[in-house]
């Protein structure tokens, strides 16, 4: 009993992985991981600067402090005052908001464009295929009269 019950784990275990939405899955976050590299080289390369020519180019270091004055120590570390990194979360957002533009437009726009496509000359080929079966079947029915009528009256001359 244990050795099938294995059997099938492992038979059901090979179906998960067979199916196309594991190997698609897989795919996409192979290429996400290769465009955060891009995203984060046109973040820091462009929008950083472009940031940097109003303010700092390190969005991380806007911030506000929230109750009394904010000190810090030499390393970095919070010495007095509530602070609250606004910076870092409006970098994070710009890297999101960068990455979703570049998924969609080079990814998800085409390929949605490509299965459209597809998908209308499926249902051309399928449109004249029932044009054809229609035609026949009509054509059919005509000479299924002709013959009904031809033994009509055949029959009513004797």
């Amino acid at each position: 009993m244990s050795a099938k019950k294995e059997a099938s784990v492992w038979q059901g275990f090979k179906a998960f992985l067979m199916r196309g939405n594991v190997v698609d899955l897989a795919v996409a976050v192979v290429i996400g991981a290769a465009f955060t590299n891009i995203v984060n080289s046109l973040v820091k390369g462009i929008i950083n600067p472009l940031v940097g020519a109003i303010g700092t180019q390190n969005l991380d270091g806007y911030s506000s402090c929230l109750k009394g004055r904010c000190t810090q120590a030499a390393d970095g570390t919070p010495t007095s005052g509530v602070r609250i990194m606004w910076g870092s979360v409006l970098g994070a957002t710009l890297t999101f908001l960068i990455t979703a533009a570049v998924v969609y437009f080079l990814m998800v726009l085409p390929m949605s464009k490509y299965l459209a496509r597809q998908a209308a000359r499926k249902a051309a080929r399928e449109g004249t295929k029932e044009v054809v079966e229609v035609s026949e079947l009509e054509v059919l029915k005509e000479i299924r009269d002709a013959l009904v009528a031809q033994r009509g009256s055949g029959h009513d001359a004797r």
